[in-house]
């Protein structure tokens, strides 16, 4: 307790109480003046390293391999060190084979010992090059920092590798080098500082948007996730869906169910989830029976596979949660008229006798006219098999043990954005009127909009999460957070309609056309960047706009660099129902020291392939921007939190010798 006479010494040395208890918890940390000295001064030098290299994806989609191997080569920087290092020394097959080594020491290890004759002799030079790898690839960091990033089986060992050689330190490399072969420790080394080099060359991860649906691997890209050392996400509109889903919320739980059957992902959810489809299966195939679903046949299957009894049940189900999830959709849509969706309620609007339904006055034929499980004097009531069926599914879905863990990390790591080294990252849109102003959002009786219209849907979602066991008491944050997933105002999706029910249905194409958001026609207008920018509290002159979300059609000429470079587009197709439209397989944008890139890539065959025929991902590399001067740590948003340690840490040192804070240790 601070008595009335002390509290006049603090005023009388600018220490408020508050101050006085945050630097006595600081001088648990540094409990003497030395120790505090010693942290400033590396914190000074911490400032005038160069800033870390942080790399960007977006819209991975479940392309495990894909997503893998581009992390395993950086985008291509592991190549670039190789070649940096041997161009002029090594052949290209020696340094296509080192790449692959470092990509995969593993399984490229298990063929290499099999075929090499002088293994011993392969180990030493080896090793050698791999170090050498090592070395260039953390000359811009702290020992800390590096030493951080090893194995700690061969921290000491490779922190005493990575020392510059010299003639008198020679024989002692040698000598630890042999050792390591000679103790049948080789694999495991290689193994260790590969491993290694793949860390430093990403200092930092963002992901923006889009992990889940179409690809057939979500699971094991959200386990490299969890793994990787620093990463942040900003979620898409197909995380959101599998979010809201875990959260308990039975319109998202069909809608995700309803999409993995479309793209005949069904095995995600069975095999690597556990979630218990045979209910819904049981219920489809009585529900309708007879019925050939054609509409409903997962996309991209193989004409000779349409008749499997695999494809035909997948299209049962397909259909059979199709129509459960219109009906569990219209309860919030009812429920909530300040969300606008009125047109999204068409099962009223069927003539189930003619096998037609009205839509802007046009009265126009279904595709598939058979609806066994509607009422047509109350098409939107579940039936009774239906309610069952449906708390089923939410049952597994809440209390999936997998798919729980991956969810708390896309709420711990991820948000609807993320400002970050003078980066505006966001996967849809920030929703604007027709006049291209902030446009406001009503949500539970309160407007919102631009910024502030992010944070409250990032606010929703997690309350509604937080409280999944207890629906009652966030309904409306429920339903908002399955709005997300296609509301026409959210910014993860960015469209005024999901056209679902016409793209299943109806012949008609120009009713399954979805019209975006203004932002989308204003997004190569400088003018409109920065004022998104300047939102966001970015200086727009020196700041980016980063978005995932739409594919670039980069086969049709379109670019990803828009705005006169304000904004880019880093959607390129890693998803391979994507690569037809787009031509490529996806970019990564590289933000390093010096250089703003855009890493163009090809299709990836396949890891077998990368093993065995050593054929890696070819990344075209274009510079978008590049400074004069290096980029320091200080001039990143770390440095600014290093700045301030470094205040703090002055203000602790006075206080130490003012005697207002006692020195912890002598």
């Amino acid at each position: 307790m601070v008595l009335d006479y002390e509290k006049e010494d603090l005023l009388k040395n600018n220490y408020s109480d508050d101050e006085l208890r945050y630097l006595n918890l600081l001088a648990e940390k540094f409990p003497t003046v030395q120790s505090a000295c010693t942290e400033i001064i590396n914190l000074e030098s911490i400032l005038n390293l160069p800033k870390g290299t942080e790399h960007f994806l977006t819209d991975i989609h479940g392309e495990y391999e894909t997503f893998s191997h581009i992390l395993r080569n950086a985008s291509g920087m592991v190549r670039k060190k190789i070649d940096a290092v041997y161009q002029y020394s090594l052949t290209e097959k020696t340094r296509n084979q080192l790449a692959t080594l470092i990509y995969y020491p593993e399984e490229k290890l298990e063929i290499i010992t099999k075929e090499e004759e002088d293994l011993q002799s392969w180990y030493a030079i080896t090793l050698r090059r791999l170090i050498e790898v090592a070395r260039v690839s953390a000359d811009k960091y702290t020992r800390s920092k590096v030493r951080k990033a090893m194995s700690e089986d061969f921290e000491y060992v490779i922190d005493e590798l990575l020392n510059e050689p010299n003639a008198k330190k020679e024989m002692y490399f040698d000598c630890i080098i042999q050792s390591i072969i000679d103790v049948d420790r080789a694999n495991h080394f290689i193994v260790a500082i590969s491993k290694f080099i793949q860390r430093l060359l990403i200092d930092r991860l963002h992901i923006i948007g889009d992990i889940f649906d179409r690809g057939p691997y979500a699971d094991k890209v959200m386990d490299a996730i969890q793994k990787h050392h620093s990463v942040d996400i900003q979620w898409g509109n197909h995380d959101i869906v599998w979010m809201a889903a875990a959260t308990g919320i039975r319109a998202s739980i069909a809608a995700v169910i309803r999409l993995s059957a479309r793209y005949n992902n069904l095995d995600t959810l069975e095999d690597a989830y556990g979630i218990n489809l045979m209910p819904l299966a049981t219920f489809a195939m009585k529900a309708y029976k007879g019925d050939p679903c054609e509409a409903f046949i997962p996309k991209n299957t193989p004409p000779e596979n349409v008749g499997s009894t695999h494809i035909k049940l997948t299209s049962k189900m397909h259909k059979a949660i199709m129509v459960i999830e219109m009906k569990l959709a219209s309860e919030i849509i009812q429920g909530c008229p300040e969300m606008e969706m009125e047109d999204r309620l068409l099962l009223d609007k069927i003539d189930y006798e003619k096998g037609t339904i009205t839509i802007d006055g046009r009265e126009l034929e279904l595709n598939d006219k058979s609806f066994p499980t509607i009422d047509p004097k109350n098409p939107y009531a579940l039936t009774e098999e239906e309610k069952e069926l449906a708390e089923k599914l939410r049952f597994s879905f809440l209390y999936c043990e997998k798919l729980q863990s991956h969810i708390k990390t896309l709420f711990t790591k991820g948000g609807t954005y993320l400002a970050y080294n003078s980066n505006l990252l966001f996967h849809g849109c920030i929703p604007l009127n027709d006049k291209g102003e902030f446009k406001e959002v009503t949500i539970q009786g309160k407007k919102y909009k631009g910024k502030a219209l992010c944070e409250q849907f990032d606010l929703i979602c997690r309350r509604a999460y937080i409280n999944r066991e207890h629906p009652e008491r966030t309904s409306k944050d429920r339903d908002y957070m399955w709005y997300l997933w296609s509301g026409a105002n959210s910014p993860l999706f960015g469209k005024k309609k999901m056209a679902t029910f016409e793209r299943y249905f109806l012949y008609d194409k120009e009713v399954q056309k979805e019209e975006s958001n203004t932002y989308y026609k204003l997004r190569d207008n400088k003018d409109s960047c920065s004022r998104i920018l300047h939102e966001f509290g970015l200086d727009p002159g020196i700041s980016h706009i980063i978005n995932g979300h739409v594919p670039v059609k980069v086969k049709k000429g379109e670019s990803p660099v828009k705005a006169g470079g304000k904004l880019f587009v880093i959607d390129g197709g890693m998803s391979k129902p994507y690569q037809k439209v787009t031509g490529i397989a996806g970019y990564t944008l590289i933000y390093d020291s010096y250089n703003l890139i855009l890493a163009e890539h090809t299709p990836f065959k396949s890891k077998r392939k990368a093993i065995t025929d050593e054929l890696d991902i070819v990344s075209t590399r274009n510079m978008i921007e590049h400074a004069t001067k290096r980029i320091c740590v200080g001039d990143t948003d770390i440095g600014t939190g290093i700045r301030e340690q470094i205040n703090n840490l002055n203000r602790l040192l006075d206080a130490y010798r003012k005697g207002i804070v006692k020195v912890k240790r002598v």
